[in-house]
């Protein structure tokens, strides 16, 4: 990686979720779909519909991509709304909200990057649940930036190294495509084998 290269605002939630799956995805190029993947990709290619357009007395943008010099991050947001001269990332999921914060860390990206575009502060964002209909309020505060920006920081690092982080099994495996390639719990019981 060279100073003119950008990292994804996806592969900071794909990190934030599991360091190992974010190296599969983004250091080897792995990618697998499975239920949930496909459904994810399917509501993003209705949301992705480019356009704009006026809801009551909110402007819509759909599918416009992001960019930060700063934090050299890129990516393609779901929706950005700006209502009373305020902007707002608004970012699609297809599941209900989660026990991790990966997804209000995404939407924490893509405010970083509309605050640079801008030129103005963003205090919110929301994560919107295709399974529940209802969108999540994100504060944009202090803590979450701060996370966000060491998630650049890491992602950067495991980019330029090419280090892969372990694989560690967690809940969060359950629901994960990759879990084939990885394979935690048998690296782990390889692990406490070779202990004996």
């Amino acid at each position: 990686m060279n100073n003119t290269d950008y990292i994804t605002i996806a592969s900071l939630n794909q990190f934030s979720y599991c360091p190992h799956r974010c190296w599969r995805m983004f250091c080897l190029g792995e990618f697998t779909d499975n239920q949930y993947t496909i459904e994810g990709t399917s509501l993003h290619e209705r949301v992705h519909t480019v356009g704009d357009g006026n809801q009551e007395n909110i402007w819509q943008v759909r599918a416009i991509w992001l960019k930060s010099e700063k934090y050299k991050l890129i990516g393609k947001s779901d929706l950005i709304e700006l209502e009373n001269d305020e902007w707002y990332p608004v970012e699609y999921k297809r599941g209900r909200k989660g026990e991790w914060d990966n997804d209000e860390l995404q939407v924490c990206a893509q405010a970083l990057c509309l605050e640079e575009m801008t030129g103005k502060e963003i205090a919110t964002g929301y994560v919107y649940y295709a399974q529940t209909h209802q969108r999540q309020l994100v504060e944009i505060n202090d803590d979450l930036r701060a996370e966000t920006i060491a998630t650049i920081a890491d992602v950067t690092n495991l980019l330029e190294t090419g280090k892969m982080p372990p694989a560690i099994y967690s809940k969060r495996c359950k629901g994960c495509s990759l879990y084939s390639q990885c394979l935690p719990m048998a690296v782990d019981k390889v692990k406490r084998y070779q202990e004996i």
